[in-house]
């Protein structure tokens, strides 16, 4: 898959704001809409420099233009190596280093019983949800060494902690991401480098849809049916937890996957 950035970089200083991430540098891919979306926002209200980056260019730039501090918007396709590579240099080149790399880009997957789902689709879920990762972190983690510090926060889902039945190979690819989170925060904790993951229960955003299979008042009570809080999570949740973990507040976490579910894993 090809998917080179495209655009300028976009971004206005509107006054710099203190807070828990003040002055910090924050990547988030996929913050187009949704989960990525409100953590860029609350990234921001907290004083964080921010990179928009999407496969949408659209997206992104409405987002980074809606932010308050300085913002930069950036289209890249998180599954192809030299766009990722390219990501990073554009962000470093404008804001001096990169303190917090959240890996929240990924692809849903339909319900379907896992004998019928077809190569292609097999193949796309593994490149978003899983490559991307591993490609991020071949162009991130020698930055962070580097510097002595940094934040990894990767998105993971309850269904790789409770999964569903007719979602196996989508189940599969976050339950990679958990493993793989564990791994990298042993592994980079001489460096400084903090790896954890969020675990979100479906939420109110785009993808809400693909995940149940169609929109319905009666589908959306059986999902909600599973929620203990009996709602949905939402991008502002996904913001807060996300906040808090790439914060100096959670410098003695690190290997933790967070659900983030309204209690559906208890």
């Amino acid at each position: 898959m090809k998917g080179p950035l495209k655009g300028p970089l976009k971004g206005t200083l509107k006054g710099q704001l203190k807070g828990r991430l003040a002055a910090k540098v924050a990547l988030v891919t996929g913050a187009g809409s949704g989960f990525g979306a409100g953590i860029a926002h609350k990234f921001a209200s907290e004083g964080a420099r921010v990179v928009v980056a999407d496969i949408r260019e659209d997206a992104a730039e409405s987002v980074a233009d809606s932010l308050p501090g300085e913002s930069i918007a950036l289209s890249v396709d998180v599954s192809d190596d030299e766009a990722v590579a390219r990501m990073i240099d554009q962000a470093v080149r404008r804001f001096g280093c990169l303190d917090i790399l959240v890996n929240n880009a990924g692809v849903p997957a339909p319900p379907q019983d896992l004998e019928t789902v077809d190569e292609a689709a097999f193949d796309h879920l593994l490149a978003v949800n899983v490559r991307s990762i591993y490609l991020s972190a071949r162009h991130t983690v020698p930055l962070m060494k580097s510097q002595g510090k940094g934040v990894i926060l990767n998105m993971a889902s309850t269904a790789a902690v409770s999964p569903r039945p007719g979602l196996t190979w989508y189940n599969a690819s976050k339950g990679w991401v958990i493993t793989a989170t564990r791994s990298m925060a042993a592994e980079l904790a001489p460096w400084g480098i903090r790896v954890n993951a969020l675990n979100p229960v479906a939420g109110e955003t785009p993808m809400l849809q693909t995940f149940m299979g169609g929109e319905s008042p009666e589908m959306r009570q059986k999902f909600l049916s599973g929620i203990p809080l009996g709602r949905f999570s939402t991008p502002e949740d996904l913001g807060n937890a996300a906040c808090f973990l790439c914060s100096n507040e959670a410098t003695m976490i690190t290997g933790v996957a967070l659900e983030v579910d309204g209690g559906r894993c208890i």
